[in-house]
């Protein structure tokens, strides 16, 4: 619905645009324009061909998802209008399409602009980065601490004999809801995690509900976590922040740790009690936060699932958190960078009746890349095959 909505502005956008080359052909006498009945000379005709140039590249901007569009689009509503102002009696119903691109330019300068997400995103993911430290080999003696189903896990892994894990960046997809009774909205996500001495989950994500554009942006830097929504990258939706947020996002740092970088555990601050030979609890501090949770393997030393109950659960305005029982079972294992990982999973509430367990959120691994540094400019470095390695077979 998103998409549609999109091409519709466009379609719409560059009609606009062209239209207004019959003012050009009235003023530069190319034709007779019966529509037009002010009288246009050669100089607003070039005004006329000069704005509806700007409109229809704007069109193609946004068309093509270049982010500094809205600032060619701010310049065309200004000279659209300013033509349309000097033939109103004829022209003033192109004001409703210029009403149309205004608002698509503010929503553009709210989305890509200084003040959005993202440019708080890669900030932070530019600062988290270039605080790392190098990392060496992981070997089977690092495995030795671990217990039986965690070391075979961190093993088949792949992690064995290559550096150790300090970051993660990958990108997601799928869909999630708020509860049993809620709509399902698609979502693509960015994140990444970050192992050095404090570590760091940095999330972005770009979600659907109805058709309009959400943005979500979490963020956890020394074991303080903060949530904020907008609608349209521009009404405020949720600004979480508080112990209690701070709890519930060190769990999903631990969740990530398990699922994302197995080659890190031997280095996170867990303290390990075997349970049998395919489950382990792992208790996981950072800082003064100290959860645990439950992971599950299968006989292919593979993780299926991880159990918490000391996950919470956030209310719909992000205000307040009760403690529920929270899962994330995955599957569909893949080689990327010569690691396993997997590339499927849901996340699961455990509420009590009469709502009971339900999915709340189902997610696809599009790309990973490990020990990504920093590319031009001081941005996150590419992915490199991983997208390729992750549509392949294990």
């Amino acid at each position: 619905m998103r998409r549609v909505l999109k091409w519709l502005v466009v379609v719409v956008v560059v009609a606009h645009g062209l239209l207004h080359l019959l003012g050009a052909a009235k003023g530069f006498g190319w034709a007779e324009v019966s529509q037009l009945t002010e009288p246009i000379g050669p100089v607003p005709g070039a005004g006329w061909l000069i704005a509806g140039a700007l409109v229809v590249v704007a069109g193609l901007l946004l068309a093509r998802a270049v982010r500094w569009w809205w600032i060619v689009g701010a310049g065309a509503v200004v000279a659209s209008q300013a033509v349309i102002l000097t033939s109103w009696d004829d022209a003033r119903a192109g004001s409703l399409a210029n009403l149309v691109l205004l608002v698509a330019v503010i929503h553009g300068y709210a989305a890509h602009g200084p003040v959005r997400f993202r440019a708080a995103y890669d900030h932070c993911v530019t600062t988290a980065l270039s605080a790392l430290p190098n990392g060496a080999v992981v070997t089977e003696a690092d495995l030795a601490r671990l217990p039986a189903p965690v070391a075979a896990y961190v093993r088949s892994s792949g992690a064995v004999g290559q550096p150790r894990v300090e970051s993660v960046r990958a990108t997601i997809r799928g869909r999630i809801r708020a509860g049993t009774d809620a709509t399902w909205m698609t979502f693509t996500g960015e994140q990444v995690n970050t192992y050095g001495p404090e570590p760091c989950r940095l999330f972005i994500m770009d979600a659907t509900p109805w058709g309009l554009p959400v943005d979500v942006l979490h963020t956890y830097v020394g074991a303080v976590a903060t949530m904020r929504v907008k609608a349209c990258s521009l009404l405020p939706m949720v600004d979480a922040v508080g112990p209690d947020l701070d709890r519930a996002e060190t769990v999903t740092v631990f969740n990530d740790l398990c699922i994302l970088a197995p080659a890190a555990l031997i280095d996170a601050r867990i303290t390990w009690e075997p349970l049998d030979a395919d489950h382990a609890r792992g208790t996981f501090t950072n800082g003064p936060h100290t959860v645990t949770a439950v992971l599950a393997f299968n006989a292919r030393h593979e993780l299926i699932d991880f159990v918490s109950d000391d996950r919470l659960r956030a209310s719909r305005d992000g205000r307040t958190f009760v403690a529920q029982r929270w899962s994330t079972p995955i599957r569909d294992y893949r080689v990327v960078e010569s690691r396993r990982v997997a590339t499927a999973g849901e996340g699961r509430w455990h509420a009590p009746s009469p709502e009971g367990a339900f999915t709340y959120l189902e997610f696809h691994l599009e790309q990973i890349a490990y020990n990504a540094g920093s590319g031009r400019r001081g941005k996150p470095g590419p992915f490199g095959p991983s997208a390729v390695l992750l549509r392949q077979p294990a």
